[in-house]
Formats: structure tokens, sequence, C-alpha cells
């Protein structure tokens, strides 16, 4: 796969990525609204919005699904916090995560019915997919978007989405990765071991970042907040999803590197991305 596939470098990924000018001000680097949060699962969306923030985002709110959700991030207090509903309706955001811990209740469903006619980038992760799955009816709301929108399945998500199971997905997830794009008219990463990102063009790149150290919880919403962060800042979703996910691995790398593999967290990841894309942007 990897001979026939051309593989994500740093240099690829960094080739649109935006400067900075020096009269810079918060509003040039967009607004990212974070939308998840169910009960005993608001960490999700709170690890999302801390990665948005810390990888450049201008500004970032968080709206939570939760009964009585907090009203401050205490670790990450520059987050703005909102119940989810208030969030959806929030003036002049750029790009809305959605599905972070959202879990698959009714009133999720509503706001992920909702955040479908919005005329915002949508990044869809977790719940998010697994609502997608079971609802024809919000498929049918996502093809018909005219914004673009960024799917992050795992194999499973992926198998639910294409009605098969996971072993078929593994088999052959070149097949997998070029379908998903193509019947939600999304960019898509298909994640695991050398994950595939799908362009809304029809190309097609391999991720060779990464290692099994990141096999822990919150990873994902992490890398759903930088792809979010990047199309704020200016990035196409295409750019900013090739662009999260080679630095999401290559972060991890890095803290190999450092001797920390067992018991590597998503907050871990976060800040060394940040480092990272620093270097990088010096290069």
């Amino acid at each position: 796969m990897n001979e026939r596939i051309p593989a994500l470098t740093p240099k690829r990924v960094m080739a649109n990525f935006p400067k900075r000018p020096r009269n810079s001000h918060k509003g040039l680097f967009g607004t990212v609204a974070v939308i998840g949060g169910a009960n005993g699962m608001v960490g999700a969306p709170l690890m999302a919005a801390r990665s948005a923030l810390k990888l450049g985002a201008g500004c970032v709110h968080v709206g939570l699904l939760a009964e009585n959700p907090p009203a401050v991030d205490f670790i990450q207090p520059e987050l703005m916090l909102h119940g989810a509903s208030a969030a959806l309706q929030l003036p002049n955001v750029d790009v809305f995560a959605i599905g972070c811990g959202l879990g698959t209740s009714i009133a999720a469903q509503k706001i992920l019915y909702q955040a479908l006619k919005l005329n915002a980038v949508l990044v869809l992760d977790a719940d998010a997919l697994n609502l997608l799955a079971k609802h024809a009816d919000l498929q049918d709301d996502l093809r018909a978007r005219k914004p673009p929108s960024v799917l992050t399945p795992h194999p499973g998500e992926a198998a639910r989405l294409l009605a098969c199971g996971t072993k078929e997905i593994q088999a052959d997830r070149v097949a997998a990765a070029h379908q998903l794009a193509q019947k939600f008219a999304c960019s898509v990463v298909l994640k695991g071991a050398d994950s595939l990102c799908a362009t809304r063009g029809g190309k097609l790149f391999v991720n060779n970042t990464g290692n099994p150290g990141m096999s822990s919880a919150g990873m994902g919403d992490v890398l759903t907040g930088m792809i979010a962060a990047f199309i704020a800042q200016g990035m196409t979703a295409d750019d900013a999803l090739l662009l999260a996910v080679h630095l999401h691995g290559a972060a991890g790398d890095a803290l190999v590197e450092q001797h920390i593999m067992i018991g590597m967290t998503a907050s871990d990841l976060t800040e060394w991305a940040r480092w990272l894309l620093n270097q990088w942007m010096d290069k």
C-alpha cells in the first residue's frame, strides 16, 4: 500500500500553512466551537478544545450537553464554555467540531441535525459518526451540505458508516477510505496504523507517523481539535486534515524519543504537537 500511495511529509503538509503578519490579532485566526460532552464525557470536548487553542485557533468555544456542565475550564481558562444548544447559535464561528463525547441520545441527534444545517465547516468525530451511521436522513443532510465537512473514523466507525464489518474495512483500507469520501462528499481520515487521508477531490495519502503508545483515551479528540484549528486559521479542509494527521503522529513519535510510550496521554501529545508545529514553521 505505502509504495503506491504518496506519503505525507512535513514539507508537503506545511506547504499551505498560513504565515502570520506582524500586525496580527486573534480575529485573523478564526473561531472554533467544539460541541459534545454528554454526562460522564465532558473531558472529550475539553481535550479537543484545548488542542484547537494550542494549535493556533484565535478563539475557542465549547458547547456541553451534560446536565450542570462546568462554567469554566480551570486548566485552560481561555476556553469559553456554553450549553450545547447555545454554542450552536454562536455567531461568526468558522468551524464546528461535533461528536467528542456527544453520546447518541435524542438530544445528541438534534444537535447533529442542527449542525448539519449550519453554513460553517464541520469536523465530525466519534458519536457524530455513530449517529450518521444510524440515521439515513442525517447522511442525506451531510451530502447536501455546501461548506466542507471532515470525517475522522476509526475502523469500527468506518464499518458502521459503510454497513459492513471491521474486518472488511481492514482487509482493504484503501477502498474503504475512497468509499467514505465518495459516499459522504467529505474529506476523510481512516485512522489506525498508517492512517489514510482521502481528499474531497479523490486524492489519497498515507501517514507513516505514529506509534503504539498513542493507543490511549482522548487521542482522537486531540486530532479533531487540531483539524479544526488549522481550518480556522485559513487552511482548506483537505490541507488542514493532512497537516493535523501527520503532526499528530509526529508528536507521538517525539514523545517516544523522550522514552515516553507506556502511559502516553492525549494531553501530553497536545503539548508536543504545538512544539513541533513551531519547529516546522521555523524550517
